[in-house]
C-alpha cells in the first residue's frame, strides 16, 4: 500500500482541483468537500443533495463508534455547493455514479480518478485519505491547534495526528495544552514498572545499533537515507526539548 500524503503545495493543490473538473464536477466537489470540511471518502458518498444544501456545517457520525462530530462548511464551499445542487432533486445523491442511475458514486471510482488524476500531474501519493490529510495540514499550519485535529480525527494522542498529516511533533505546542491531571498522568506511566527508563533504554539499544551499523559495507545508499532521515527528526526533537528546559 502506497503512503497516502497531505497536499501541501497550494499550486498544486489548485491543479489538481482543476484537473478533477475536468474529469467531472462532482469530483471537483467532492474534493472541495473533503478538504474544505476534513470529512472522509465514505461519509461524503451518503450524502443527499438536503443533507447539505444551504448548511453552514454538517454532522456526521464517524468510526466504528459512530461518535458524533460537527464538519463546518467554509462561505465559499457553501456557495460552490449551492451552485452545484441548483435545480437538482433534494432527496437524489449528491454525488452520483452515472446520469443513468441514482446511486452513490462508489468509494472504488473515486479512489481510482483520484490515483489517476495525481499520476497525470506528478502526485504518487494521492489516495483516499488525501482530502482529509489536507485540511487537517492547512488549519494545523493556520491555528497550530493540534489537540482540535486529535479530537476532530478521533486520534488516540498527538501524535498519531502528527504523523497523520506528516509534520514533526512540535513538543512546545503539546506541552502548552497538556491539562494537570494529563501531566500527573504522564508522570505516574513513566515511573509504573520502570516504563519511562525502558523506553530510554530501548531508545539507546537502537542507537547503538544504527552506529554499529553505519560501517557494514552491504549497506545500500537508501539505508543511509533512512538514518540520516531519522537522525535529523531526533535532532529536531532533541533541540526542542532541550529549549523548553533550559
Amino acid at each position: 500500500m502506497n503512503w497516502v500524503s497531505p497536499i501541501k503545495d497550494e499550486k498544486t493543490l489548485e491543479h489538481f482541483k482543476q484537473k478533477l473538473r475536468e474529469v467531472d464536477d462532482k469530483y471537483y466537489i467532492m474534493f472541495e468537500i473533503g478538504v474544505g470540511t476534513g470529512l472522509q471518502l465514505q461519509e461524503i458518498l451518503k450524502f443527499k443533495n438536503k443533507d447539505i444544501r444551504g448548511k453552514s456545517s454538517i454532522e456526521a457520525y464517524i468510526g466504528s463508534k459512530n461518535v458524533k462530530k460537527v464538519f463546518e462548511i467554509p462561505e465559499n464551499l457553501q456557495q460552490i455547493i449551492l451552485n452545484y445542487t441548483e435545480g437538482k432533486d433534494p432527496d437524489d445523491y449528491l454525488i452520483i455514479g452515472h446520469a443513468s442511475s441514482k446511486a452513490p458514486l462508489s468509494r472504488e471510482q473515486a479512489y481510482r480518478v483520484f490515483k489517476s488524476v495525481g499520476k497525470e500531474i506528478g502526485l504518487n501519493s494521492v489516495g483516499a485519505q488525501t482530502m482529509r490529510k489536507t485540511f487537517a495540514w492547512k488549519y494545523y499550519k493556520a491555528t497550530n491547534d493540534i489537540y482540535y485535529l486529535q479530537k476532530l480525527l478521533n486520534h488516540a494522542s498527538p501524535s498519531i495526528t502528527y504523523r497523520y498529516i506528516g509534520e514533526r511533533p512540535d513538543v512546545d505546542i503539546v506541552l502548552k495544552k497538556m491539562t494537570a491531571e494529563e501531566n500527573e498522568r504522564s508522570r505516574y506511566l513513566l515511573y509504573k514498572d520502570g516504563n519511562g527508563k525502558k523506553r530510554i533504554q530501548k531508545l539507546k539499544e537502537l542507537l547503538d545499533e544504527i552506529e554499529k551499523e553505519m560501517d557494514n559495507p552491504t549497506n545500500n545508499d537508501a539505508y543511509y537515507g533512512r538514518v540520516d532521515c531519522f537522525l535529523t527528526e531526533c535532532e529536531s526533537l532533541a533541540a526542542n526539548f532541550k529549549s523548553i528546559n533550559s
